[in-house]
């Protein structure tokens, strides 16, 4: 039986190190880009085999301390990658004054409704009881847009793509829109959306919404199109001369390489760092969760509040922020700085993607 035990812990200690160990490859491949997500999993699943195998095995032979040593490093590192994500790190961005005006406020949810989803008064009653000037809705189609009439009139400027194919997207404002682009970057069937918003205190805010594939294997069996996507999106945002917000469904993790590459090609703070992970995705699974959804901008902005929602039977949890735009405080907060090889690893990195969807 202890036998048994030894060789289930042998394996799951294995199955940690490797999976530790694959994202650190240079491949774009599902199979390789799907160990960026669980880490927090792999985290505990690592610990946990320790502790057994401390526990219930030999520790003097060569396997066992190659074992130990792997895992030692495993935990090492996955707690490196999910510290900035917790409380116990210094924030990235810094909490507003008690004193700001709501003037200055901007408040933004998001939420991945799941297109098959029909609890449409879910959605309606929480974009009531939290009231955001801004509304993303994602995954949405025609059905979507019927369905939230009766809460979406009370947002006059709009940006409607109702879709069948998951790729949908709703952008609803009380504020002022100008500028209202939809713009499909690598393929037809996939858009994004770039705007400018007036804030009440009369300052212009630029705006992208986004929602790339996922590297998997129904949708895409690489990283590269999602990459480069976020990339370019990325490159647009570094000339611009506007305070700037970008939300939306990444399909990727807050500690992925490209999450910090976009961050430090585009120098958007982010938020959670220093506050908690904010885990939107899988709502269905509470064991397997990961930062997908996410709201970065410009250090012109400081935290009034960040929350993720309560279910509203999709597969996502919304997220909600509250912004206040504090221009006098500007350069307070460190902006994440790009090291002398980001330019020329981000234009590699869209060229990947161009290169990729050119061959579908």
């Amino acid at each position: 039986m202890k036998k048994a035990a030894i060789i289930i812990v042998q394996a799951l200690g294995t199955f940690s190190i490797i999976a530790t160990a694959l994202p650190l490859l240079p491949m774009e491949e599902w199979y390789v880009r799907v160990f960026d997500f669980p880490r927090m999993q792999i985290l505990f699943l690592a610990l946990f085999s320790l502790i057994l195998y401390l526990w219930l095995g030999s520790k003097d032979r060569k396997r066992d301390k190659f074992l130990l040593t792997g895992l030692s490093i495993a935990i090492i590192y996955q707690a490196i990658n999910i510290y900035p994500y917790t409380a116990l790190a210094p924030v990235q961005v810094k909490q507003a004054k008690q004193d700001h005006t709501q003037q200055d406020e901007l408040s933004i949810m998001v939420s991945n409704v799941l297109m098959t989803n029909e609890s449409y008064d879910k959605l309606i009653g929480l974009t009531k009881e939290r009231n955001p000037d801004i509304l993303l809705l994602l995954e949405s189609d025609s059905v979507w847009q019927q369905a939230l009439q009766p809460t979406t009139q009370q947002y006059p400027y709009r940006v409607e793509i109702p879709l069948s194919n998951t790729y949908g997207m709703h952008l609803y404002s009380k504020l002022p829109l100008r500028q209202k682009r939809v713009n499909y970057l690598l393929e037809e069937e996939i858009p994004s959306i770039k705007t400018y918003v007036e804030l009440r205190n009369g300052m212009w805010v630029e705006l992208h919404a986004v929602h790339p594939k996922p590297p998997v294997p129904t949708e895409d069996p690489n990283s590269r199109k999602r990459d480069a996507e976020i990339v370019m999106i990325a490159s647009d945002i570094a000339d611009s001369k506007y305070p700037v917000v970008v939300a939306g469904d990444f399909n990727d993790v807050a500690w992925s390489h490209t999450t910090e590459l976009f961050q430090e090609v585009s120098s958007l703070l982010d938020p959670r760092i220093g506050r908690g992970l904010f885990s939107t995705f899988n709502a269905n699974y509470p064991l397997l969760r990961w930062p997908l959804d996410h709201i970065f901008h410009s250090d012109h902005f400081k935290l009034v509040d960040i929350e993720r929602l309560p279910d509203i039977d999709s597969d996502h949890f919304p997220i909600y922020i509250r912004l206040s735009f504090a221009p006098e405080n500007e350069y307070e907060q460190e902006e994440p700085k790009p090291d002398e090889d980001t330019h020329e690893e981000a234009v590699e990195t869209i060229q990947e993607g161009i290169e990729e969807a050119q061959e579908n």
